[in-house]
């Protein structure tokens, strides 16, 4: 009878780790994906939150805009003349402060002015800026929540 070739051990030992290695590589190419996966979404969600911020920051500047008008200024800007000045000057303004609750006269330049009053309505100023003062130090310790 003929000879037949018998496959060595090492030789079955190789095709089991070639099958081995075939499916560790599958393993390895399963694990890179699901990786990228996950980077993808890790991305996705940080570009969502950078958006959202970006959205909250706008509305907060239009806020704010709303808020704080821009006045429009004179284009032709140059040296103002003794007229324009002193019927700048003579607009004297009471300007309410809401967080300390004080009321302030201000002259046309930003200059704060004194206001003359009795000494009764001097006490009644003062014990009101007085609260005033207190509640807006709590408020900016966060001990009170303004309502």
């Amino acid at each position: 009878m003929g000879k037949r070739k018998r496959k060595r051990s090492t030789e079955i030992e190789d095709s089991d780790s070639s099958d081995s290695s075939l499916s560790s590589e599958n393993d390895d190419a399963k694990a890179k994906k699901r990786k990228s996966e996950t980077k993808k979404t890790k991305k996705r969600k940080k570009e969502k939150k950078k958006k959202k911020k970006e959205k909250k920051k706008k509305k907060r500047i239009e806020k704010h805009a709303e808020a704080h008008p821009i006045e429009p200024t004179k284009t032709p800007r140059g040296p103002m003349t003794k007229e324009q000045w002193e019927k700048e000057e003579s607009v004297i303004r009471r300007v309410y402060d809401p967080e300390t609750g004080r009321n302030r006269l201000v002259k046309g330049s930003g200059e704060i002015l004194e206001e003359i009053v009795s000494r009764d309505r001097h006490l009644q100023i003062n014990k009101q800026a007085t609260q005033g003062d207190g509640l807006s130090f709590q408020y900016h310790a966060g001990l009170i929540r303004k309502s």
